[in-house]
């Protein structure tokens, strides 16, 4: 059967950046099975056993407790399961000495929901012929943000500076002030910090100045901290929440070993949040309550914030020196190429400036080579003007053993070598 979709329904059954290129990446590894392939395209965690151990111990402390009938067997409220609540404002207020209240934190399916539940909220036609725009104020970016709005064309993203060393190969992306437009045509502003997919981490005085610039208008800021402190901790680089004002702090607790519960956490002002919980209601009710349940206890015994710090961030920082070394000792000095500066998250960032061929080509190229990268050009949603480094750039996971990386590296060396050559 093919239902006839209405415009809403062809935006939402299409796929957008990373997830349209995954059916050919899935293809690859099923066609070469028992072949030596190297996957380093996935944003999967990695099954870490401290990690896998703590929520073995927490759910086997619910399963053992009274609670875990109320937890399994009964709706809760759309706000969130109130033990977490609690437990999120008492940890935040202690760790970074806020006011929060129960009323300053939402719980989501995924903090993905989040965006979306604001991208539709805030933005997009307004009925009378205008519209309020999403505006990521870097590009690239998370790929996921293409497709949050019911109207992508109110998804619009701008151009950054690159600060670059260029004898030692590195490189950074910073927002470009001259021409971020926020402005009473905004809806809301998202980025990521640390960032998917370059590890890029904005300041703290690029954060506020980009809140004090949607503060005249009214506009929120979410800030996607999915990689950031004080779970999971993935930053690389001293990193400070930012909270208050038009801000709205945004945590998942995927990359903290819980990406198939799905829970998404939101802390901000609370008329914000109450626009945002009233969608939930009327979109899904609300987010798994088991996930939420194991997650209290963990948050609230401060096991989550110690195996974050003591675990994650550690075990994924040592992939990235591996990544970062073997890039230094097999791809030549003479040639143009640029890492991003890895300031957290589980990806690492490549520029091969002046490419000679399309990053799907190079992509194409690597699969030959026995390496699954993902095409850089995936990461640039929103950006309307055409820009050749969207086309030179490669996003590369540390979500493989370290061998696995080594040997990748050495072999994407090998074929970027013989590309420029």
């Amino acid at each position: 059967m093919n239902p006839a979709l209405s415009p809403i329904g062809l935006q939402m059954s299409s796929l957008t950046g990373v997830r349209a290129i995954m059916k050919d990446i899935i293809e690859t590894l099923r066609s070469n099975r028992g072949q030596d392939l190297i996957n380093l395209s996935a944003g999967n965690p990695l099954i870490v056993p401290e990690v896998e151990q703590l929520w073995r111990d927490c759910t086997q402390e619910l399963m053992a407790s009274p609670e875990f009938g109320q937890v399994v067997c009964r709706y809760g409220t759309s706000q969130g399961y109130e033990p977490l609540i609690e437990a999120i404002v008492e940890d935040f207020n202690r760790r970074y000495d806020l006011n929060l209240t129960e009323r300053n934190v939402l719980i989501t399916p995924g903090s993905q929901s989040i965006y979306f539940f604001a991208a539709n909220a805030f933005a997009g036609p307004l009925g009378n012929g205008e519209s309020k725009k999403v505006v990521l104020p870097l590009s690239p970016e998370y790929t996921g943000y293409g497709g949050v709005s019911l109207s992508p064309e109110t998804v619009v993203a701008y151009r950054p500076r690159l600060d670059i060393a260029e004898t030692q190969h590195y490189f950074k992306y910073r927002p470009d002030f001259r021409q971020l437009q926020i402005d009473g045509t905004t809806g809301c502003v998202i980025f990521s910090r640390p960032c998917n997919p370059t590890g890029n981490v904005l300041s703290d005085g690029e954060v506020r100045q980009i809140a004090d610039l949607a503060i005249p208008y009214g506009v929120p800021v979410l800030v996607d901290a999915a990689y950031g402190p004080p779970f999971p901790s993935l930053n690389f680089t001293e990193l400070v929440p930012v909270f208050g004002g038009n801000i709205v702090h945004c945590l998942s607790l995927s990359k903290a070993g819980l990406p198939g519960e799905r829970v998404g956490i939101a802390i901000g002002d609370s008329g914000i949040l109450s626009v945002l919980e009233a969608f939930q209601t009327n979109a899904c009710i609300h987010s798994s309550r088991f996930g939420q349940a194991i997650a209290a206890l963990a948050i609230a015994n401060g096991a989550l914030a110690d195996v974050s710090l003591n675990v994650i961030r550690p075990f994924y920082q040592k992939k990235f020196t591996v990544l970062e070394t073997t890039l230094n000792q097999f791809l030549p000095d003479h040639l143009p190429w640029f890492l991003h500066r890895g300031e957290g998250a589980i990806f690492a960032w490549l520029w091969l400036r002046d490419l000679p061929i399309s990053d799907w080509d190079l992509y194409q190229e690597l699969k030959q080579a026995g390496v699954i990268v993902v095409p850089g050009s995936s990461f640039f949603p929103g950006l309307q003007e055409e820009w050749q480094h969207k086309h030179e750039c490669l996003r590369i996971s540390l979500t493989a053993s370290d061998e696995e990386i080594a040997l990748g590296m050495e072999r994407l060396a090998q074929t970027v070598t013989a590309v420029y050559r």
